[in-house]
């Protein structure tokens, strides 16, 4: 059992997890610092346990912002963060770096921001294309060996370089995008983690909030809202993707529960090694989400939910060409 499990297993941790970017990152107008701290402090009172966050999140403001809110049940939860990807805080621009220098020093400073002295789950949040993943990983084992890391995770990989990587030091975890209408880890990745014994950690399983009903096609994204600029959530593409939405949604009223939950439920179907992270800003939200922890869905409901928003059937990449160009995730054709 890698050092991730073994922690979610100490803390008692739900399934489900809190993706925390979202108070600080990606979604348009930044949650003030004090109802920021409000909505952490009130995630744990419900019962999360797993608490991710990254050094890109804000410009670093998200990890500062889970260090103030959280320093002092430090040792109640599972604390994950990425380095490898910061923001230049000169041109405001996302800078992937995967020098083991670079990963060091960027541990140090988060163990900082977050108020502790180790980190439970490290991620590399970006493959450096020019620095060979062995190398990388092995600067990650090596901040596991000074205690100053619990775990070693990747996010936006393939299955191959799960595989090298793994053969350079264990990996615990592996971050993906993964909900009922992006399901690429299924190509392969899904598989590799089974096969090596590493988490599928499913960032966005509610489809950047698409599946939950919070899109519509008369939806303006907020100055700084990402999905603005990725091709599914635009014009013709969402007005066609919203129609797959019906079936989806009938099924969620038949087992009354809402469709976050069923969304959510679906992912946990898809194997035990599969931990969704949603993230929010509204405390409503986050009790809604994690309710679905005790949702568990039939076989047939399942497979039915299987046969829906196949990806032929989506229209629009989940990433602009700029995006895509620095993820190595397969895709499919």
């Amino acid at each position: 059992m890698s050092g991730f499990y073994e922690r979610l297993k100490e803390v008692d941790s739900p399934r489900i997890g809190l993706g925390c970017m979202n108070l600080s990152h990606g979604y348009g107008h930044i949650v003030p610092e004090d109802a920021g701290i409000r909505a952490l402090n009130d995630a744990f009172e419900m019962g999360y346990r797993h608490f991710d966050t990254a050094t890109l999140y804000g410009g670093t403001a998200n990890e500062r912002l889970l260090g103030k809110a959280l320093a002092s049940k430090r040792q109640a939860f599972l604390l994950a963060s990425k380095c490898g990807m910061a923001m230049d805080p000169e041109s405001g621009k996302r800078v992937i770096d995967g020098r083991p220098e670079t990963l060091k020093r960027q541990c140090e400073e988060s163990l900082t921001r977050l108020k502790t002295d180790h980190l439970d789950l490290y991620y590399l949040h970006r493959m450096d294309r020019q620095v060979p993943i062995q190398e990388s990983v092995g600067a990650l084992g090596r901040l596991v060996e000074e205690g100053k890391v619990r775990a070693v995770g990747l996010s936006e990989i393939s299955a191959d370089t799960l595989r090298h990587a793994h053969a350079e030091y264990p990996i615990a975890a592996v971050q993906s995008e993964y909900s009922l209408w992006t399901r690429n880890p299924e190509i392969a990745l899904s598989q590799a983690c089974q096969a090596l014994g590493t988490a599928l950690v499913a960032f966005s399983p509610l489809g950047r909030g698409f599946l939950s009903g919070a899109i519509h096609a008369a939806t303006a994204f907020a100055e700084g809202d990402m999905r603005a600029g990725m091709p599914r959530f635009q014009s013709e593409n969402l007005r066609h993707n919203l129609t797959l939405l019906a079936q989806f949604r009938s099924v969620a009223q038949r087992l009354e529960i809402t469709p976050a939950q069923l969304a959510l439920a679906w992912v946990k179907a898809q194997g035990s090694h599969v931990i969704p992270i949603p993230g929010t800003r509204s405390a409503a939200h986050m009790r809604e989400n994690l309710q679905a922890e005790q949702v568990v869905l039939s076989a047939p409901d399942v497979a039915l939910l299987n046969d829906m928003m196949r990806p032929h059937e989506v229209a629009g990449a989940r990433y602009n060409e700029a995006q895509q160009a620095d993820i190595d995730t397969e895709e499919f054709v």
